[in-house]
């Protein structure tokens, strides 16, 4: 909208609620304020600004202009001009002039006349632009003021009051949205903000690893992680511990919870934001990427009646998908089940879901007592930490439940020593532990720009990722290109790699001499185990995934 487009901008604002002007330079009658008009818009700031100074037939003024002319700012109350979104200042010619983003309000220009006592014209500013010029300019005056009344009580108002204006500013505040608009639009599942020398560093984590992106630019540092400390709950004053938070954001059409942890740092705090999605669409069995043997020795742990069933691997290894994709397999009206997390990740309708309170003393081993109350048919246990955790556990396992829960073991066999090692008594582990998952994510090949490459002789002599994986010369794998839709990288979303443990009568007498994890794992794969290696390189042989990714996430034994 520019040059003769004033029709359609004009337009625009009657749908809004606007009424024609009576005359040039005339404001007409708002059903809301112009600011909501724009915000509602898909206009940036500046270029609402271009339309409504065109519309109304009054100066433009730009934020260089702003920032060099005289400032009468110090006749206000740093409050209203916050309010009113004005900025007071002397003009060329020596005349007082306001600089507004909504010059329908008309009591605004008659309250700055009364104060300066006299005329006063308008000019008409982009809302971020008189943002970003009160935040200087009031900025100053203010630190003026406070360093007058002693460093103590400066650094304590800069805490309560600057940082809270500049977090609240247009600018920021647009910045950090368009920041989550991003990381939406990109797939990240977490947002990392870093303060260096330089500047604000930002990061995203899209499928398991961190990309730079190029994003807050012009803006303070401390504005925007304070923007994140107020979305988040927290004490925007409090600079020196970290601090924990949460919120639910309205992004567009889609709603999505955050998880805050903020960390002291040489340079300032650095946020680390968790992005968790509120629909996630349907989960199925067949989305986790489990082979076809794999998957039929799951169906068949979910028909037992009871048992203990223990998923294990590393942090962000996918253990809460594969949990929550099992729970809305065995959600069904005849079964009653209850979980206690940390944090709810997945709200499953039909399911009783509870998140840990340590402060209060919810902590996993007192939710556990207490579901034993309940009447469940089957309990989720997000993680077991402690022994007492543990023989609540299996206690309920022994007891006619079927406990699903999560364990950090590299694979599924050290799951074993680990719950002895937690106290838990070998002749109970044999009684209820039917079976360990083990598993890691690796990112999927993209499938518009993934590229065949069929391995020579000297392929596998000269690159040791082959001969590690046991592939030969003459098979084909595919390799990672990079193209738009993939952002470059090659890949484009994860699919698991997994190993399914199932306590056989072997083992089970193994687990009463307290037998290692090395020789567990041995007569497992004896037994018909298919470790995560081997699912990986029958995925790599499949064109899911890449040699490299599979050796990124999983050991040669």
């Amino acid at each position: 909208m520019s040059g003769e487009g004033s029709g359609d901008f004009l337009s625009f604002l009657a749908a809004s609620g606007l009424t024609h002007p009576a005359g040039a330079g005339t404001a007409g009658t708002l059903a809301r304020p112009l600011r909501q008009v724009w915000e509602a818009s898909e206009l940036t700031a500046g270029d609402f600004a271009d339309e409504v100074a065109r519309f109304y037939r009054l100066p433009r003024i730009a934020l260089p202009e702003l920032m060099a002319a005289p400032s009468l700012v110090s006749h206000f109350t740093p409050r209203f001009l916050r309010e009113m979104t004005v900025l007071p200042f002397r003009a060329a010619d020596g005349t007082s002039c306001l600089a507004v983003g909504d010059p329908t309000d008309e009591t605004v220009v008659r309250a700055a006349e009364i104060v300066l006592g006299g005329k006063v014209t308008r000019a008409v500013a982009s809302f971020e632009d008189i943002a970003t010029a009160l935040a200087e300019r009031l900025g100053a005056d203010e630190a003026a003021a406070r360093e007058a009344a002693g460093p103590a009580t400066a650094r304590a108002e800069d805490d309560i009051d600057s940082l809270r204006d500049l977090a609240s500013g247009a600018p920021v505040v647009r910045a950090v949205n368009d920041l989550f608009d991003k990381a939406m639009e990109l797939r990240a599942s977490d947002i990392h903000i870093g303060p260096f020398r330089t500047g604000l560093e930002v990061r995203l984590r899209i499928d398991g690893m961190l990309r730079p992106i190029h994003a807050l630019a012009d803006v303070l540092p401390q504005a925007v992680i304070s923007r994140i400390k107020i979305l988040a709950g927290l004490d925007i004053a409090e600079r020196r511990l970290p601090q924990d938070g949460a919120a639910r954001l309205k992004l567009g059409r889609d709603e999505i919870d955050v998880r805050v942890a903020i960390m002291p740092t040489q340079h300032g705090e650095s946020a680390v934001i968790r992005l968790l999605a509120r629909d996630r669409g349907v989960l199925t069995v067949d989305k986790l990427g489990l082979a076809p043997h794999d998957r039929e020795t799951l169906m068949k742990l979910l028909a037992l009646p009871h048992g203990m069933v223990v998923v294990t691997g590393p942090t962000g290894s996918g253990k809460t998908t594969t949990l929550a994709t099992i729970l809305s397999v065995l959600n069904e009206p005849t079964r009653k089940i209850l979980t206690i997390e940390d944090p709810v990740e997945y709200e499953i309708r039909g399911v009783f879901q509870s998140q840990v309170r340590p402060q209060i003393g919810l902590t996993f081993a007192a939710a556990l007592r207490s579901f034993l109350r309940q009447d469940p048919d089957v309990i989720m246990v997000g993680e077991v930490r402690d022994p007492e955790t543990a023989h609540i556990a299996v206690h309920a396992a022994l007891t006619g439940h079927l406990v699903l829960t999560t364990l950090h073991t590299d694979t599924a066999a050290a799951s074993v020593p680990r719950l002895l090692d937690l106290g838990v008594e070998g002749f109970l582990l044999k009684s209820t532990l039917r079976a360990v998952i083990a598993q890691r994510l690796v990112r999927q090949l993209c499938e518009r720009c993934k590229r065949p490459h069929t391995l020579s002789a000297s392929d596998v002599r000269d690159d040791p990722r082959y001969a590690a994986l046991g592939l030969k010369a003459g098979e084909t794998v595919y390799e990672p290109v990079g193209c738009e839709r993939c952002g470059g990288a090659g890949y484009r979303g994860r699919i698991g790699v997994f190993e399914v443990l199932t306590l056989s009568d072997d083992i089970r007498e193994m687990i009463d001499r307290h037998a290692g994890a090395a020789a567990l794992d041995r007569a497992a794969i004896a037994g018909g185990m298919t470790t995560m290696l081997d699912d990986g390189v029958a995925k790599c042989r499949a064109g899911l995934t890449s040699a490299a990714e599979v050796l990124r996430v999983t050991t040669v034994r």
